[in-house]
């Protein structure tokens, strides 16, 4: 991370009760975010979504998702329902926050920066569908994955176990 990149960590956004707070907040060092929707065809990555915080929690990783209805109306629920939905259909523990929009000029401020982030094929910009994922490291760095990669891919977690204490 250069000076002139801003600190994700200490970018604010709300959390389901409408107060704020930052990933710094949230006190972990290594970070997935992710854009959640309850009606996608990529919603079955909850289940993964919530084994990876299982597996690595106690070691430092906090997933953190975003319900985002910005793509074909996929995520039309209040925050309380899609909360139930996520807790009752796929026992997410994560903490998820209030509903953003991640790209165009009302995007949340923490998106505004992740798009700056290239993805495997150098490519940064609009996020593509529900279920782009964003692993902040630690040391400042980010890697960014597409929606069609699962969330226990290889080179996923390939990062995750790579950024973690021993």
């Amino acid at each position: 991370m250069t000076d002139s990149t801003p600190d994700l960590r200490s970018i604010p956004f709300r959390t389901p009760d409408g107060s704020e707070t930052t990933l710094a907040d949230l006190g972990d060092d290594l970070f997935l975010v992710v854009n959640v929707a309850s009606r996608c065809g990529n919603t079955p990555q909850y289940e993964q979504l919530e084994q990876l915080q299982r597996a690595y929690g106690e070691r430092g990783l906090k997933v953190v998702g975003f319900p985002c209805n910005q793509f074909m109306g996929q995520e039309p629920g209040s925050i309380d329902e899609i909360l139930e939905y996520c807790s009752t259909t796929w026992g997410v523990t994560f903490p998820v926050m209030d509903k953003v929009k991640v790209n165009g000029r009302n995007a949340a401020p923490l998106y505004q920066e992740l798009r700056k982030t290239t993805d495997a094929t150098g490519k940064a910009g609009r996020v593509q569908w529900n279920f782009e994922k964003f692993v902040l490291t630690p040391s400042g760095e980010v890697h960014r994955f597409r929606p069609q990669l699962k969330p226990d891919a290889p080179e996923i977690v390939s990062v995750i176990e790579g950024n973690l204490p021993r």
